[in-house]
């Protein structure tokens, strides 16, 4: 990466002052754990989850230690199982009072051709990353409504939700239920004041990624970028916070495209 490529980090402007946040997925370098960090950084209180509690811990007291421990909390929270979505929202409300942002970062990705996918990898890769948006998006839009003070959801999504992968069928069906769903739920809750928007970022690089990704998959995808280079996780965290902010006001039911790819 160039100088030239290297994307410069983008101080706050107190877009989210005095805003309470939710933000699924947060422990970690990943986007939900950048998005976390922008939120700090422009002003919000923030209650990160993750599945991973040890992780969790750790993210949230360096987050702590850096912006104070009265905005920032933390519940480990596995977006399978409903009495845990129920237990993180509750534990926002006696942490920050009332709800303003949630953030719907939850999601798990595998590689498999469809031949030879299992039900098991279907239904996990599903139940995580489209069933957990919506059961967080429905505990959200059950206290964002009885709160009567509006609010704003924001959903992950991916460029897969409307492109063509070998070896994703279950995660794009997923990523496109996502988008589905922000939709019609952005239909539903624009009578009591809420908004419902996504982003789809098509590669930001983090650890997990790594992971669960051959190296010869990676220079692929890259090579698709128009930049020639990854996204970092606190640009797509960028576009959440614009999302969550003011600044899009009039903006519902969308998914924006976080993406260098090629037209």
């Amino acid at each position: 990466m160039t100088d030239v490529d290297t994307p410069r980090y983008v101080s706050g402007h107190g877009l989210l002052t005095g805003r309470s946040a939710v933000i699924t997925a947060a422990a970690g370098a990943g986007i939900g754990g950048a998005t976390a960090r922008r939120f700090l950084e422009e002003g919000a209180r923030v209650l990160v989850s993750d599945a991973h509690a040890r992780r969790l811990k750790e993210s949230a007291e360096a987050l702590a230690a850096e912006f104070g421990t009265e905005r920032v909390a933390s519940v480990p929270c596995d977006v399978t199982e409903e009495a845990q979505v129920q237990e993180l929202f509750a534990a926002a409300r006696a942490a920050h009072g009332e709800l303003d942002i949630v953030v719907n970062n939850a999601g798990l990705g595998s590689t498999a051709a469809l031949v030879d996918m299992t039900d098991e990898q279907w239904d996990r890769v599903l139940d995580v990353t489209l069933g957990g948006t919506m059961r967080c998006t429905r505990a959200a839009l059950r206290a964002l409504k009885a709160s009567g003070r509006g609010g704003v959801i924001v959903n992950n999504a991916s460029v897969v939700g409307w492109r063509a992968q070998a070896g994703q069928s279950h995660y794009a069906a997923a990523k496109a239920g996502v988008m589905a769903l922000t939709r019609c739920a952005a239909v539903e809750a624009a009578e009591f004041g809420v908004r419902v928007n996504a982003v789809a970022p098509s590669l930001a690089m983090h650890p997990h990624l790594v992971k669960v990704t051959t190296p010869e998959l990676l220079a692929e995808l890259t090579e698709r970028e128009a930049f020639g280079r990854y996204a970092e996780p606190w640009e797509v965290a960028n576009v959440i916070v614009f999302l969550a902010s003011g600044y899009s006001s009039y903006m519902t039911g969308e998914t924006v495209s976080v993406s260098s790819q090629h037209a």
